[in-house]
């Protein structure tokens, strides 16, 4: 490996490491802690190959990019942060890195891919640059929420890993999407993305032909869960037969296939193939402060594809929020949809979201996706358990027992300030807490009330 090589990081120890690395592999390096240093090199004309840090003390390594494009065409960046979540992986993308790494990297990792961009660059192609799919149906990775924070970063960490992915969330969270983005941002994205049903693995040839179609690409179960005893048993012959070069194995399920397992209904030895990594879905309702963000998103997509501006009032996004989402993040997309084409003002009005989900009966009913009977204390266990096992046998963040009590207290006293008509007085007696009690609580949880005559 020959060329010269610009590194910018505010973390000694990295450039350090880094300096060393590649100048046994028998390149020149400048290694760097300022953005401004690197620009200024980058003009100079000097360098084969960048590598930067994202967060620097003297600004954004990524908003960069386009400026570092614009004065050296065809000059490769390898980005690698700490902020090693997808939504940095899609801004590198759109920013034309040639390719991203989440921190800690690999370091023999990242000499290989150091080498393939000097290649490249030595044969005056155009970077291969991380292109995600751009189809205008996908669900969209959107989320600030913990849990959908720590999806993202274990999507990070196991994309370039070679063990088989099983992505598992209700019908409408996105579940196929995450298997491409999985996709897109791996070394695999050259290659064929294929999805397969049950049907794709009969007949003497299906799986010789499955295989030759996805190559070394990757191979995506379409809710595994369903597949007869037939069909999983031939998709462990298959998974038993595959060779070096055979394509990344993915799967997605809307069940527990643990508990189908247990239930003597999924086959042991194929539960275990499959589930190498697990990656988590989280359902709508267990994101609630997401929803804004996603409702925006789609109401922007509305205003760019059919040219008609929309947005939800107060009272409509309120019982967004409240509402349960059976339908996950597809049915929110499409209720959106319909209420770009019918709402009769720019502000959509409560009545109007009422009508379009149709709600006859109360979605407060309910609300939370509990299962009917179920005691408050069980469906709280089940959602605290889905919690911590989102952090894929890590331990959460420290601090748990106060975001548990906040996740908790606001709905709580939403709800009730909704049943007493957004009375402080009423609500207080309610709850069995003093007025200026909840007052305080109202101010520092930043909860919006509105008074109104209730009709009860």
């Amino acid at each position: 490996m020959d060329g010269t090589i610009l590194v910018a990081d505010d973390d000694r120890t990295i450039r350090t490491v880094l300096t060393q690395a590649l100048t046994r592999a028998g390149c020149k390096v400048h290694a760097t802690s300022s953005l401004m240093t690197l620009m200024r090199w980058v003009e100079e004309g000097k360098g084969d190959l960048v590598i930067s840090d994202v967060i620097m003390p003297d600004g954004n390594g990524l908003q960069m990019l386009p400026q570092i494009a614009k004065l050296r065409p065809g000059l490769p960046v390898i980005v690698i942060s700490a902020q090693n979540t997808i939504m940095t992986a899609i801004q590198a993308a759109e920013a034309e890195a040639f390719d991203y790494l989440p921190k800690p990297f690999d370091l023999p990792d990242l000499m290989k891919r150091s080498a393939r961009a000097l290649d490249i660059k030595r044969h005056a192609a155009k970077p291969a640059a991380i292109t995600p799919r751009q189809g205008g149906e996908d669900l969209p990775l959107v989320g600030r929420t913990p849990a959908m924070q720590a999806l993202y970063r274990l999507v990070a960490r196991v994309m370039n890993a070679d063990l088989p992915v099983l992505i598992a969330g209700e019908s409408g969270t996105g579940k196929s999407l995450i298997a491409r983005a999985v996709h897109d941002f791996s070394d695999r994205r050259g290659q064929p993305f294929v999805t397969a049903q049950a049907s794709d693995l009969g007949g003497v040839d299906g799986i010789s032909t499955l295989l030759a179609r996805a190559k070394g690409g990757s191979l995506v179960f379409d809710e595994v869960s369903d597949f007869d005893e037939d069909a999983q048993a031939r998709l462990v012959r298959m998974l038993d037969v595959m060779g070096e070069h055979a394509p990344r194995v993915m799967s997605t399920s809307q069940v527990d296939l643990a508990a189908k397992m247990e239930a003597g209904r999924f086959r042991k030895d194929l539960f275990y193939r499959l589930g190498g990594v697990t990656l988590a879905v989280p359902a709508l309702r267990e994101r609630v402060e997401d929803i804004p963000l996603l409702a925006e998103h789609f109401l922007l997509r509305g205003e760019r594809e059919q040219g008609v501006q929309r947005r939800l009032s107060p009272e409509a996004m309120a019982m967004v929020r409240a509402y349960p989402w059976p339908g996950n993040v597809r049915q929110l997309e499409n209720i959106l949809k319909r209420l770009i084409v019918t709402a009769s003002e720019a502000e959509i009005s409560k009545a109007e979201l009422e009508v379009a989900l149709g709600s006859a009966q109360s979605p407060i009913a309910t609300r939370g996706g509990a299962i009917e009977g179920e005691k408050l204390s069980a469906s709280v266990a089940r959602h605290l358990q889905r919690y911590f096992d989102l952090h894929a046998g890590q331990l959460p963040p420290a601090g748990v027992y106060d975001r548990i009590l906040h996740e908790i207290e606001v709905p709580l006293i939403e709800i009730a300030l909704d049943a007493t008509g957004g009375n402080q007085a009423k609500c207080a007696d309610l709850l069995g807490i003093n007025r200026n009690t909840l007052r305080k609580k109202i101010t520092d949880l930043d909860i919006q009330v509105t008074r109104r005559r209730k009709l009860m």
